[in-house]
């Protein structure tokens, strides 16, 4: 969890700001899951999460420490807790008109798109536990998920077992996919 004093004072912030970008940049690479060419899990930890809210408070241009406290409340949840696994879900589409008919047909996608350790029994997500993000009618573009682990998950995964991840919606069906290495290695990282 982040505190006012991991952050950076917005001149400071100002004067690291290109190199910390290309450094955050660099960390998000081993941290992206992507399924088909719509679908994107960006896997949160420390270092996304204070890129984020050194961001907003650069944009919101918030010095004081009320509103620093609120960025941290906002965001701090969306760091791992050591026994899962948080992200953000990105449905792109850059056609606006098709973007609004997949949203349409892709309700519920949120709570279908699995994770497996090795053999063990597929994870699915808890989705948006902050608000609900889905109507009837249609699915956001962005969902927050947490993928909670059992101890046997944790042990297999720290034994070098592999992450596949799918989808199960039938507007979306996506296949075993098997994790990269090295995001392998940064999900790993993010279990104590």
């Amino acid at each position: 969890m982040l505190t006012r004093s991991d952050l950076w004072s917005l001149e400071e912030y100002a004067e690291r700001r290109e190199a910390f970008r290309v450094e955050v940049l660099e960390h998000k690479k081993a941290r992206r899951i992507l399924l088909g060419d719509h679908i994107l899990l960006m896997f949160e930890d420390e270092t996304t999460i204070k890129y984020q809210i050194q961001e907003m408070l650069r944009i919101e241009k918030v010095f004081e420490a009320a509103g620093i406290e609120d960025e941290l409340d906002a965001y701090n949840p969306l760091i791992p807790d050591g026994d899962n696994w948080k992200c953000s879900l990105l449905i792109q589409y850059e056609d606006v008109d098709e973007r609004r008919e997949r949203l349409s047909a892709l309700v519920g996608i949120e709570d279908k798109i699995w994770l497996q350790v090795g053999s063990e029994s597929r994870i699915y997500p808890i989705a948006d536990e902050d608000m609900d993000r889905s109507r009837e009618e249609k699915t956001s573009s962005v969902h927050f998920l947490r993928y909670q682990l059992n101890p046997d998950q944790v042990t297999a995964l720290r034994n070098g077992a592999s992450i596949t991840a799918g989808v199960e919606h039938d507007a979306y069906p996506v296949d075993d996919i098997v994790v990269g290495e090295d995001v392998r290695l940064a999900l790993l990282g993010d279990l104590n």
